[in-house]
């Protein structure tokens, strides 16, 4: 079997570690909380990254007036439900064997890769705008939005927002696809 077609079956298959480690985990370090609160974002679900941290984290977002972190989300249905077609997808397109289709295979990734973490970002915005007005604590102009990457003062929390190996694997396997597509076009010149 050609490297070419090696490579691409491994672009396509990496994306499914996403059925076994989170994508995504959000911490918040305060003093009060020696050890700091996580959230995991995996595919179809959020848990937290301790025992006990969806309940903190709820009971604090109480008083600013969040909603709770939702259990159940669309996202969590429709995200399998890509992966695994995106998935066999690229499989077959591997197999077909043309060059071709593999940059095809990478365009699709990423233009659902940017829709999805434009999700996100719409997610955390709401989230951390769409606040309860009869809330215990209110500070005008205050929002609560957790930065979709990197880090962020919000009040007396740092909060972080960092992918997990869900998405390094992920990231792997859509990168794969144009070297892919390049090794393709080195065995087609051999020729």
């Amino acid at each position: 079997m050609k490297l070419s077609k090696i490579l691409m079956i491994a672009a396509a298959i990496l994306p499914l570690f996403l059925f076994v480690f989170p994508m995504w985990n959000i911490t918040l370090e305060a003093p009060q909380y020696p050890i700091p609160l996580g959230i995991d974002i995996s595919l179809n679900k959020m848990e937290g990254a301790n025992e006990g941290d969806i309940q903190n984290i709820d009971l604090m977002n109480h008083y600013v007036g969040m909603k709770p972190l939702p259990t159940e989300m669309k996202e969590f249905d429709i995200f399998p439900i890509v992966i695994i077609s995106m998935s066999l997808l690229g499989l077959i397109f591997a197999f077909i064997g043309n060059k071709k289709l593999y940059i095809v295979w990478f365009v699709l990734m990423a233009i659902l890769g940017t829709a999805g973490m434009y999700d996100f970002y719409l997610w955390l915005y709401d989230y951390g705008h769409n606040l309860d007005p009869k809330a215990a604590i209110k500070m005008p102009g205050q929002a609560y939005m957790p930065p979709v990457l990197g880090s962020k003062q919000i009040l007396n929390f740092t909060a972080h927002s960092y992918p997990m190996l869900g998405s390094i694997f992920l990231f792997v396997g859509v990168c794969l696809s144009p070297v892919a597509f390049y090794v393709a076009l080195k065995e087609e010149r051999k020729k």
